[in-house]
């Protein structure tokens, strides 16, 4: 785990060559985690990215009586055959958004719960209404008391559910409470993420029954009670995978990116090849070749999936920083989600911001500077852009980057990059 003091040290225009292994997604390892509160025995879970959420989630379930063992094959096995408090502090609440996933697997085993409300990330209004609008429909009677929600049910009932904007967090909580509920719930507007997609598998596999899995529609027939499974593999991180990506289409060289499922880049992958990146797709692998010049400006508009993903925007702004022409990013997930634009911006990056669209003038030369972190996805976009600038780039918090990003600068000095982390 990184120091808070950590720092990393980059010095730029070095190409990168060579392979990248995509770690588990982080933004389905943390619903697993959760679901695996419903399975009332030891589940393995593999292929789990080595980050500070992960670790805040099983202190989360400890705290609550459940036993994690991290093994050194990237699983853990979590046994919550003796979790028995269905609490949720701030202390480990406020750190991670998405500790709130607890919620709904607590109300579903226990009839109650008491979990604080989320701090986290320093950008944007994530509403948790939706979630708890969606646990009153279904018979779930809340209270908000000194920061936390209070809920309790004698009952849990079906019901249709209509979401004002899609939300993946919402998506997954009521699913989890729906499962176990009398009748039918239909969820519309309903979160299509793959990470979405594979938490309903893991509970259709533990006997729920839900359709419509990858749509914007959820059928989810309650049933009586759920049987263990042993064990569940997380999916690869389609935003590691883009990440490195960008960062190869930006910095220039060949590298390919393995252990992905390209179908859950379709957007970021059309986006490159407008942008004039050459990109060989392959089963479970991408090769990407760039020289760093000729960049087509390419605008997007972030969405919810399958369109662009909005924890993509921050890189490919960047990389929108050396493409000829002007580029726009409209950003529709999180309308101010742009704090990296002043750092780029120290490196000489040319972005204006009108109206949650940025408007990004390109401009070849970068030059190092110190900058700072401001949240996950801003900090690499400030790695892909000191690895593009000319001389020492300092960029410090990087306690933010190891909350999304298994060993990022391992991965790229293994490709060349010029990367050392400090203290």
């Amino acid at each position: 785990r990184s120091a808070i003091m950590d720092y990393f040290e980059i010095k730029g225009s070095k190409k990168l060559y060579g392979s990248v292994k995509v770690s588990g997604a982080k933004n389905a390892v943390l619903p697993l985690m959760a679901a695996s509160i419903l399975n009332k025995k030891k589940i393995k879970i593999l292929n789990v990215p080595t980050l500070s959420d992960s670790i805040t989630m099983s202190k989360l379930i400890e705290e609550m009586g459940g036993d994690v063992k991290f093994d050194s094959d990237n699983s853990i096995i979590v046994d919550s055959s003796k979790l028995n408090n269905p609490y949720a502090p701030y202390d480990l609440v406020k750190t991670m958004r998405a500790s709130f996933y607890v919620l709904g697997p607590l109300l579903a085993r226990f009839k109650k719960a008491k979990v604080s409300l989320p701090g986290g990330c320093a950008w944007g209004p994530r509403p948790v209404d939706f979630h708890l609008e969606g646990l009153k429909s279904l018979g779930v009677k809340i209270s908000i008391e000194n920061g936390y929600v209070v809920a309790n049910a004698k009952q849990l009932v079906g019901n249709k559910i209509h979401f004002p904007k899609i939300s993946v967090g919402a998506t997954g909580n009521i699913v989890m409470v729906a499962i176990l509920a009398e009748g039918t719930t239909t969820i519309t507007n309903a979160a299509a993420e793959p990470e979405i997609q594979q938490l309903c598998k893991m509970l259709n596999k533990m006997g729920a029954k839900i359709s419509g899995i990858g749509s914007n529609t959820l059928s989810i027939e309650g049933v009586k009670s759920l049987k263990p499974i042993k064990e569940v593999s997380v999916i690869p991180d389609r935003i590691e995978a883009g990440t490195f990506l960008i960062a190869a289409a930006a910095v220039g060289g060949e590298v390919e990116i393995k252990n992905i499922i390209p179908e859950h880049l379709e957007s970021v992958i059309n986006c490159l090849l407008k942008a004039n990146i050459d990109i060989n797709i392959k089963d479970n692998s991408i090769n990407i070749k760039s020289d760093g010049k000729n960049i087509l400006s390419t605008n997007i508009e972030t969405n919810e999936y399958p369109g662009f993903p909005t924890d993509l925007q921050a890189q490919w702004m960047m990389l929108m920083c050396l493409a000829d022409g002007t580029s726009t990013i409209k950003e529709n997930i999180y309308y101010d989600r742009f704090t990296h634009i002043m750092e780029l911006n120290r490196l000489g990056c040319n972005i204006k911001l009108e109206d949650s669209v940025a408007i990004i003038e390109g401009n070849k030369n970068l030059i190092g500077a110190d900058v700072m972190s401001t949240d996950i996805r801003a900090s690499a976009a400030l790695i892909i852009a000191a690895l593009c600038a000319e001389g020492t780039t300092t960029i410090s918090r990087v306690y933010h980057i190891d909350r999304g990003y298994n060993k990022i600068e391992k991965k790229l000095t293994d490709i060349g990059a010029n990367i050392i982390r400090k203290k």
